[in-house]
């Protein structure tokens, strides 16, 4: 790894290796969403709570001020009313998210899709790009398409993982595969640090802790959750439980207990 790489992946993953980033993409695909309608007030919020990086789209990076937290910039990007919303786009060069401060860059790689071929060849120009510039890569790599039943299937999801390493990712953000034992598979399977997705709003925040817990206990990097904060009712308070238990080795009950929550 380059220098320059090095010392802007030290901006996104802390010493202990791990990371807790608050994802707030979502605006390309959904548009204004619930939590995401005052970017500067949930920036600040997630940045209080002690959030380790975001996820923004350059236009959202050029208006906001996002403090110390790692800024990673998304360069692809689809929307909800698309003909085929699985195909991601490159709607951002490295070159431009430089320029805007970026610590680092990602993409999604919708694995199993009609257009993945499409979408591995613009990562492996975007990873080529990383690597002379210096900038370090994370890769959304989901399994989705009309033909993948179960987007949790531990076999798939490490196909997806090991996947986005070979093409040149310096962090991989995937799927929890539902257990410690399945997601030790995909782990052991993946050369690069592994994070976790939020995915769709949780039915309870025990849930979404308990799969934070989970995650980490067995090897993974951290997590990447975005609506599971941003649509909380205390985001600060559920980055601060996230992060107690991403790099203090907090409980579950512990993060409960940050947030107030009975247990």
């Amino acid at each position: 790894m380059n220098a320059g790489k090095s010392k802007r992946i030290q901006r996104i993953l802390r010493d202990d290796g791990k990371t807790v980033i608050v994802p707030m993409d979502h605006g390309v695909t959904n548009g204004p969403m619930a939590g995401l309608t005052d970017m500067q007030d949930i920036l600040r919020k997630v940045i209080l709570g002690g959030a380790d990086a975001t996820v923004i789209h350059k236009g959202i990076a050029k208006r906001f001020d996002t403090g110390r937290m790692g800024l990673i910039i998304h360069l692809t990007g689809s929307t909800s009313m698309s003909r085929d919303p699985n195909w991601k786009v490159q709607v951002c060069s490295v070159e431009e998210a430089l320029r805007l401060g970026a610590d680092g860059v990602s993409v999604q790689v919708n694995v199993g899709s009609a257009r993945e071929h499409l979408m591995l060849k613009e990562m492996g120009k975007i990873a080529e790009d990383c690597e002379r510039l210096g900038v370090p890569l994370l890769a959304m790599m989901y399994p989705r398409g009309k033909d993948v039943k179960d987007e949790q299937a531990a076999e798939l999801v490490a196909h997806a993982a090991r996947l986005g390493a070979e093409i040149g990712a310096d962090i991989i953000k995937t799927n929890y595969t539902g257990s410690p034992e399945t997601f030790r598979d995909v782990l052991e399977g993946c050369p690069v640090p592994v994070i976790i997705a939020g995915g769709p709003k949780a039915k309870t925040v025990e849930d979404i802790l308990q799969m934070a817990y989970d995650s980490v206990q067995c090897g993974g990097a951290g997590v990447s959750i975005g609506r599971n904060v941003f649509q909380h009712k205390d985001p600060t308070a559920m980055v601060k439980a996230l992060s107690a238990i991403v790099h203090e080795n907090a409980s579950v009950r512990d993060g409960l207990k940050v947030l107030g929550e009975k247990t």
